[in-house]
């Protein structure tokens, strides 16, 4: 794998380097042969002394995409391979799902080593159910909504356009609005 390793408001010494290298070389024991891939790496310090890891690995049929927020930079590093560790498993099990009884796994996916099965049907179950009638609104008063809830996101219907929309708040504290086509 090659590694691009940036830093924003930090240096990337060569112990920060050798540290993303080894925990993010480790991955290299899911896959049959050693990928050739692009690791991009963005280490971020923030003024209030927390640090982000944001790491991207670009492949031909997946795309490995973590990012977390810590006061550790090192700590950020362990935390964002056990995410990747994860996405590669999920990704393995959901393949071979899909696969097992057409025994087209190795046509499918031959860049992965076999790994023990984890059954993630468990994250998929459909918990609860919820059916309401959409209020026309406008997005601000969405917005209100969905704080008087303590919701992350809420759905409604324009008033302006008659179509179904959705506000969410963002990881930056901002709100976001899906419109639907």
């Amino acid at each position: 794998m090659n590694y691009n390793i940036r830093g924003e408001n930090i240096e990337v010494t060569p112990a920060i380097r050798e540290y993303v290298e080894k925990k993010v070389a480790k991955l290299e024991r899911y896959f049959t042969e050693s990928p050739n891939a692009n690791v991009n790496v963005n280490l971020k310090v923030y003024p209030d002394k927390k640090s982000k890891v944001e790491i991207t690995i670009p492949m031909k049929d997946l795309v490995l995409r973590a990012e977390e927020t810590h006061e550790d930079m090192y700590a950020a590093i362990d935390l964002i391979t056990d995410k990747l560790e994860r996405q590669i498993r999920k990704h393995k099990t959901k393949v071979n799902r899909k696969f097992r009884e057409k025994d087209s796994l190795k046509d499918y996916a031959p860049i992965f080593t076999e790994v023990e099965q984890v059954d993630e049907d468990d994250d998929l179950e459909v918990v609860r159910t919820k059916s309401f009638n959409l209020k026309p609104m406008d997005s601000e008063e969405a917005i209100l909504q969905m704080n008087m809830l303590g919701h992350s996101f809420y759905v409604f219907t324009n008033a302006e356009t008659n179509q179904t929309n959705v506000v969410y708040k963002r990881n930056d504290g901002r709100y976001g609005l899906i419109e639907a086509q």
